[in-house]
């Protein structure tokens, strides 16, 4: 194996430099949809990495958007309550668009004795597995 500008020596790409929304993908799209994750060409992690930094500078995006500009007079726990909540909705949409696809048989549950569940609780869920993940230095 030869070597690239983003790993030396030919080494492959190091999963734990995938941030936090790259290892949930790859998580759930091997317990999602096993084949079309059989279909991602090696080193699947360098996939994996490039989807989360993209979902990482969309949900910055989109939370500036809609956070929006600070309002006059507004104080700090109001705003860091703002904040949050830009951060919330940005990540499910993200998550949701990006991250989170769907079983090959939207019909099909992974496990059939559980009760359906909405995408949204699915988001939600993701969401609070990937901040309870720690972060690693990259």
């Amino acid at each position: 194996m030869g070597s690239s500008p983003s790993t030396p020596s030919g080494q492959s790409p190091n999963p734990s430099a995938m941030n936090k929304y790259a290892r949930l993908a790859m998580s759930h799209w091997q317990k999602t949809d096993p084949d079309r994750y059989a279909e991602i060409p090696e080193p699947k992690e360098m996939f994996f990495q490039q989807l989360g930094e993209q979902a990482e500078r969309e949900i910055q995006q989109l939370e500036d958007a809609i956070a929006g500009s600070d309002p006059p007079n507004e104080d700090y726990l109001t705003k860091v309550g703002r904040l949050n909540a830009a951060r919330q909705a940005a990540q499910e949409r993200v998550l949701a668009e990006l991250i989170l696809i769907p079983f090959p048989d939207s019909t099909q549950q992974s496990d059939p004795d559980q009760p359906a569940k909405t995408i949204l609780q699915d988001v939600l869920e993701a969401i609070e597995d990937a901040d309870r993940e720690p972060e690693t230095e990259q």
